[in-house]
């Protein structure tokens, strides 16, 4: 059985919604020292052997094949996650602008609120990730009609004395 395959099995044992908790709790807790030290060492590009890594990182190999699921976006040189072995080698050369980006995407405050940020992107430039982030989610439909422009059947009313009368 493949690592990710592994991992996602493990995910779904749990059988009970204690049992889920107290497995993603600890998993959170791991994934947080994780990017903890990711961050404090900012200018180092962790690299080796997926098996290699999970152990500096103090995970079982599985479980650092799903960290590496919610990191692959963020590194400069992602991976197929399903394709990853024990000795896949591994770069995490991280984006940090877009690791940011990810965290407040999936939602995790956790992640995006841990005092190490300080020293990786200034206050500003997070700031300004996340009013990007913010306008990502705006939805802009350029094609809506307003109440006072012309009607689009053509008539020369405005859409409000027409077609949009009865909207």
């Amino acid at each position: 059985m493949k690592l990710y395959e592994r991992w996602r099995n493990m995910a779904d044992m749990q059988t009970t919604p204690e049992m889920q908790m107290a497995y993603w709790n600890e998993y959170f807790a791991a994934e947080t020292e994780n990017y903890k030290k990711i961050l404090a060492n900012k200018d180092t590009v962790f690299s080796g052997s997926l098996s290699e890594l999970a152990q500096k990182f103090a995970m079982e190999p599985a479980v650092f094949c799903g960290f590496m699921d919610g990191i692959n976006d963020s590194l400069k040189n992602g991976y197929q996650i399903e394709d990853l072995t024990e000795e896949t080698h591994i770069d995490l050369d991280v984006d940090f602008e877009k690791l940011y980006f990810n965290m407040l995407e999936a939602k995790a405050k956790w992640l995006y609120t841990l005092p190490e940020w300080e020293d990786v992107l200034p206050l500003e430039k997070r700031q300004e990730i996340t009013k990007a982030w913010r306008k990502s989610k705006q939805v802009i439909n350029d094609n809506k009609i307003g109440r006072n422009d012309p009607c689009p059947c053509g008539s020369g009313k405005k859409y409000k004395k027409c077609c949009g009368k009865n909207v």
